[in-house]
């Protein structure tokens, strides 16, 4: 039997006339690192909020170890659920003071803080560090010392709102890495709450896509990125070709459909277990990096002409025109193809995701 750590049922939250979550329900598995992703304004924080106890919501329930949290303040809920945010760290302090803090404010044994404080910088590789000023450290390190302040109070959920957000690229990507192996090594429930749709990609075990306090879509980081549910999660998540079209014909498991911009052009497509039928107006996802250039493939084969291309090491860069349509285009490496050349592509029917 799956035990969850947090469920959310049917919850609302409102703002005046705003409703900044609406009617959400979600399963979160114990141990699971689970995102929650959305642009601002979408909900996300507030759902957060609620599981924290920030927030109440004003109709449905959120439920921490199969306990129904009611209004039950977030200084009641720490036993179970910390929430991290951003550093506020105590520059006047040492690392182990600072992680030790909350414990001492709590009344806990000087020995058993010793303990718990040196556990945990050994969880976050930063064994030796306990005498260190926070001026002293760098910016990942200081980042980690903040997380090993949320852990070492043993909570069964850590819920973490945007704490990379005000890191340089380089940095928040070492700790995204950092903050997947920790996860694996401390093994709690982690929530992670944030725009950055590279980043949770990169760390999530399960995503949930927020938008205007709905949530569109639940699945695995290549559920969401290979099968979006709607043009918003085509849109938000990644680089997408959008292309419009009819259905022409139906299959037990593909579709033909004629592209409106592209003269004389039908493409097949996998449908997905999606309802549709003939001649419905639908939109066509194609990610850049599935479509294959100087292609001879005669399935889904269509000639374009190029009308930018731009090196960027690892990948190339070309955009082109069909008819009407431009598409945008990322092959690997190199290519000798040059502007104002024509050339065939192709893309397989089960990298084209078909939406309503």
């Amino acid at each position: 039997m799956t035990e969850y750590a947090i469920e959310i049922e049917n919850v609302t939250k409102k703002f005046g006339d705003v409703t900044a979550v609406n009617n959400v329900s979600l399963k979160i598995k114990k141990g699971e690192f689970f995102s929650i992703l959305g642009p601002s304004g979408s909900g996300k924080t507030t759902l957060l909020r609620s599981i924290a106890g920030f927030e109440y919501p004003d109709t449905g329930d959120v439920i921490l170890n199969n306990k129904k949290m009611g209004d039950l303040p977030a200084y009641k809920r720490r036993e179970k659920v910390m929430v991290f945010q951003n550093l506020a760290l105590f520059p006047h302090m040492t690392v182990f003071e600072n992680i030790a803090y909350g414990l001492k404010v709590r009344g806990v044994q000087k020995d058993e803080i010793t303990k718990r404080v040196n556990e945990q910088l050994a969880v976050v590789r930063l064994t030796g560090y306990g005498e260190r000023r926070i001026n002293q450290l760098s910016g990942g390190e200081q980042q980690r010392v903040a997380i090993a302040r949320s852990l070492v109070n043993k909570p069964e959920v850590l819920l973490l709102d945007e704490p990379l957000s005000s890191l340089d690229r380089r940095l928040k990507e070492e700790m995204q890495i950092e903050l997947k192996k920790l996860h694996e090594r401390v093994g709690i429930t982690f929530v992670y709450v944030t725009h950055d749709q590279e980043l949770v990609l990169t760390v999530s075990e399960k995503i949930a896509v927020m938008n205007h306090g709905n949530i569109e879509q639940i699945g695995t980081p290549e559920e969401i990125y290979n099968s979006p549910a709607s043009k918003f999660i085509a849109s938000f998540i990644g680089d997408i070709n959008l292309i419009e079209g009819k259905i022409e014909k139906i299959t037990s498991k593909t579709c033909l459909i004629t592209v409106n911009k592209m003269k004389n052009t039908k493409l097949e497509a996998n449908i997905q277990n999606k309802k549709f039928k003939e001649n419905d107006e639908v939109l066509l996802a194609i990610r850049p990096e599935y479509i294959d250039v100087e292609s001879k493939s005669k399935k889904n084969n269509i000639k374009l002409k190029i009308t930018e291309k731009y090196f960027q090491g690892p990948v190339t860069i070309i955009r082109g025109q069909i008819g009407d349509t431009e598409l945008f285009i990322k092959t690997k490496g190199s290519t000798n193809l040059k502007k104002n050349d024509n050339t065939s592509i192709s893309v397989n029917p089960e990298n084209i995701t078909v939406l309503q």
